[in-house]
């Protein structure tokens, strides 16, 4: 075969690299012998497109790499493999990160958790009836204010390491307070239906005036002091619940509600062996709930939908166990720390969110001593008011004196209520519970348009009225739509829970309300 001619580049049109791209459909068409210049520029498009290229340019072009085709291929298998290892790189990287932050999120609330627990066993072994809980946040809150004054950074650091675990809380808060309503039949089964009336329009009742003296009392003060408004420290959002969540939760409830109807001792008692199931469909009645149109949540709260979720869990496994609903609500809520049911867990954290209004009180430091005497003032008149109030309400509509006691506490978080009523003797801890969280629901949702008809135009007013008169389920309400108002209803939730605790452990303070409620 006849050694294939070279061609010099300087037999190549000025203009051979622009045609090339212009008609890069075909072929060039370049002959063994070196056309004239000016015979290749006039070539037509058709003799362009259709003509055979010659071997000599494709032996003498080869020469250079960057047109070879091997060349191409092995670049490309070259990007193509990079891609591959750094696609890699970042999913190993996104699970290492994922990682951690589940081993961060279990041992910031461990530590939360564990320090409460502590602190509850140390104040029973003292015979101490002051709530542990709240001596807790005072003392984590000393810290973190200490700490600020003599190393900042140590400060900041520490209030992100359980930055996870204060999300994690406020994620899941709504699901403390259910307990005390999915057991609220049980609360109730032994209150004659008049008494029942009587509490229902104390808690109305209580709640609108609570709102207003709050309100009108933030309003006058703020007026007195002329304090302007400053920009309040974000708060951060917890993150919205996935549909692999949900999925995962209702596996759970389905098949742990077959494997109890199975074999009722499974783990061990009738209590532990439901307990998947329960606390599976109350999280999953929370998720749904949240999930639903903001219009129908009006009328239809998450919570409430949470309660009704695993209400019917309950009555259906009572129906196909014949062994009715009353027993597996005793289940549920069992009180007893050797044999847990789903409300037990749920509620173990109610002091763990005591704790955590240190961090939130040290995230608004700033905002507290600014408005100092609007919060503190209004505060203190209106969860006052709110307990010799409901004693005296109760009193006016001949309420037994056990069920008034029980319901003192009504504008005061579910955590602190608790301990509020511990300090009295023969009170209804279920009621308390359940006529708090009912509280919260009035003021869920309510406030805002109460609010609007009362003329409360100021966020300070709004916030502090909203959190001392329906705690947190009032504050979720109304931030959600006046982000605005939420860090005086962060601080106001916190401080009336705080103030009514530290009243209620003086001694005459106690005997006067019982005066009240037994003259």
């Amino acid at each position: 075969m006849a050694a294939t001619p070279s061609v010099s580049w300087n037999y190549l049109p000025k203009n051979y690299y622009q045609r090339s791209k212009i008609f890069s459909a075909g072929p060039c068409p370049i002959s063994s012998k070196p056309p004239h210049k000016e015979n290749l520029r006039n070539t037509s498009l058709k003799a362009f497109r259709n003509a055979q290229i010659s071997s000599p340019i494709t032996a003498h072009v080869s020469q250079y790499k960057f047109l070879q085709p091997g060349t191409q291929r092995t670049r490309s298998n070259r990007t193509v493999s990079l891609k591959s290892a750094g696609s890699d790189s970042s999913i190993t990287s996104n699970l290492l990160q994922t990682a951690l932050g589940v081993v961060h999120l279990v041992v910031s609330l461990g530590i939360i958790l564990a320090t409460d627990k502590y602190l509850k066993q140390a104040f029973v072994a003292a015979a101490i009836k002051f709530p542990s809980a709240l001596f807790g946040m005072f003392c984590i809150f000393t810290v973190l204010v200490i700490l600020d004054i003599t190393i900042p950074a140590a400060a900041k650091g520490l209030e992100n390491f359980f930055e996870p675990a204060l999300l994690f809380i406020q994620r899941w808060l709504p699901l403390f307070y259910v307990p005390s309503l999915v057991v609220l039949p049980l609360a109730i089964q032994d209150i004659p239906a008049a008494s029942g009336v009587k509490i229902c329009f104390i808690l109305v009742g209580g709640w609108l005036a609570s709102l207003a003296v709050a309100g009108y009392t933030a309003i006058a003060v703020r007026k007195m002091v002329k304090t302007e408004m400053v920009p309040a420290e974000p708060m951060a959002k917890p993150s919205a619940f996935s549909t692999l969540e949900v999925a995962a939760w209702s596996v759970i409830s389905v098949a742990s509600f077959a494997a109890a109807l199975k074999y009722p001792e499974l783990l061990g008692t009738n209590a532990r062996t439901c307990l998947p199931f329960l606390l599976g469909s109350t999280v999953l009645g929370y998720m749904v709930g949240t999930g639903l149109p903001s219009g129908l949540k009006k009328v239809f709260h998450p919570i409430i939908c949470c309660a009704l979720a695993a209400d019917l869990a309950a009555f259906a496994f009572g129906y196909f166990s014949k062994s009715g609903l009353y027993p597996i609500l005793g289940y549920y809520l069992t009180k007893v720390s050797s044999n847990p049911g789903a409300g037990d867990i749920l509620m173990g954290f109610l002091g763990s969110v005591i704790l955590s209004f240190a961090f939130s009180m040290f995230k608004q430091r700033k905002l507290v001593k600014r408005h100092a005497a609007e919060i503190f003032t209004s505060i203190s008149i209106a969860t006052l008011f709110s307990l010799y109030s409901t004693a005296l309400l109760g009193r006016l509509v001949g309420l037994e004196p056990t069920l008034t006691i029980s319901i003192l506490p009504r504008c005061i978080t579910v955590a602190l209520a608790l301990s509020i009523v511990s300090l009295f003797e023969g009170a209804n801890s279920s009621l308390t519970a359940a006529a708090v969280v009912v509280t919260g629901l009035i003021g869920a949702n309510f406030v805002q348009a109460v609010l609007d008809k009362l003329k409360f135009d100021d966020p300070i007013a709004r916030g502090i009225a909203t959190a001392s008169s329906a705690h947190g389920l009032g504050t979720a309400a109304l931030s959600a739509k006046e982000p605005e108002a939420l860090p005086f209803c962060a601080i106001a939730y916190g401080l009336t829970g705080i103030f009514g605790s530290l009243v209620c452990s003086v001694p005459v303070v106690r005997q006067s309300l019982l005066a009240i409620v037994n003259c």
